[in-house]
C-alpha cells in the first residue's frame, strides 16, 4: 500500500488536484517515461482487455446483499473498522492525474455507508505503481459495480466479527494490470467488481466465512484462496479456486 504516515483531511487532498488539461499533461510525461519492454507488455494486456470497454449495462452483475439480523450487527459493532470520511497521504502524482474523480469517487464511496470500509481504505488500493505504471480510480460510469463488491466484503467483516485489515487490490487498469505479477489479461479488476482483501484473521478463515455466506445466498461470484488475502468478486457465477 501507497500511502504517508499522516493522513490529510479531504479539503487538502482537493487542493491538490488540477484541471483535467492538466492531468492530461501528467499521463503524456507518465507514458512518455515507459522502457519499451514495459510499454509492450502493457499493450498487449489493454488489447487483450478491451473487451471489458464493451460491456453493456445490462451485463453487469446483479447483487443483493441480505441484510444482517440486528443481533449480530450489535456483536460487531465492538470489533469492527472505524469508517473516515477523511482521506489523504497519497502521492502527490497520482492525485493529480486522478482530477475532479478523486473527490466525487470518494463521496460515491459514502453514500454507501458500510460499517467496515472507510473510503480512505477503498482509494488506498488505487494509489499504487509498479515501476513508472500508475493504477487509476474505475471509469466513471462503472463505480456503481464496486457497491456490490464492498458491501459483501463488509457484510462479510460483520458476519465474522473481524474487521477488514486491508483492501489489497480493487480496480486495476489495464496498463497496471499487465505490471501485476500473476494478473490475468481478463481479470476482474479490470471490470471493477473484484476485491482483494485481508482481514485481522488468516485468509483461510475468510475463504470459509464467504463461500459459507455465498452458498447460503449472499451473493454469486468467485472467491478466490491465496495464502495472505482472499479474492472475492460479484461476476455473477459462483466460482471457486
Amino acid at each position: 500500500m501507497i500511502h504517508s504516515q499522516e493522513t490529510k483531511p479531504l479539503s487538502v487532498v482537493s487542493k491538490l488536484q488540477s484541471n483535467p488539461s492538466d492531468s492530461y499533461i501528467n499521463r503524456r510525461k507518465v507514458i512518455g517515461t515507459l522502457g519499451f519492454a514495459t510499454t509492450a507488455l502493457c499493450a498487449s494486456s489493454i488489447t487483450a482487455s478491451a473487451g471489458w470497454f464493451g460491456k453493456k449495462e445490462a451485463e453487469l452483475p446483479i447483487v443483493k446483499v441480505k441484510s444482517i439480523p440486528s443481533d449480530t450487527m450489535r456483536s460487531a459493532r465492538t470489533v469492527r473498522s472505524t469508517p473516515t470520511r477523511n482521506i489523504g497521504g497519497f502521492p502527490d502524482e497520482w492525485v493529480r492525474l486522478q482530477g475532479n474523480n478523486l473527490t466525487q469517487y470518494v463521496a460515491y464511496l459514502n453514500t454507501l455507508k458500510m460499517q467496515n470500509i472507510s473510503a480512505q481504505d477503498v482509494i488506498s488500493a488505487h494509489a499504487k505503481q509498479h515501476g513508472t505504471v500508475w493504477n487509476s480510480l474505475p471509469p466513471r460510469q462503472w463505480w456503481t459495480r464496486m457497491g456490490y463488491t464492498l458491501r459483501v466484503v463488509d457484510r462479510i467483516s460483520s458476519a465474522m466479527r473481524v474487521p477488514v485489515k486491508e483492501i489489497v487490490s480493487a480496480y486495476r487498469s489495464p496498463a497496471y494490470n499487465s505490471c501485476c505479477a500473476g494478473a490475468k489479461a481478463g481479470s476482474y479488476h479490470q471490470a471493477n467488481v473484484a476485491i482483494d482483501v485481508q482481514f485481522e484473521t488468516s485468509a483461510y478463515n475468510v475463504t470459509a466465512a464467504a463461500r459459507s455466506l455465498r452458498d447460503r445466498g449472499l451473493f454469486k461470484g468467485g472467491i478466490g484462496s491465496y495464502p495472505s488475502f482472499t479474492h472475492i468478486d460479484t461476476r455473477g457465477a459462483n466460482v471457486n479456486w
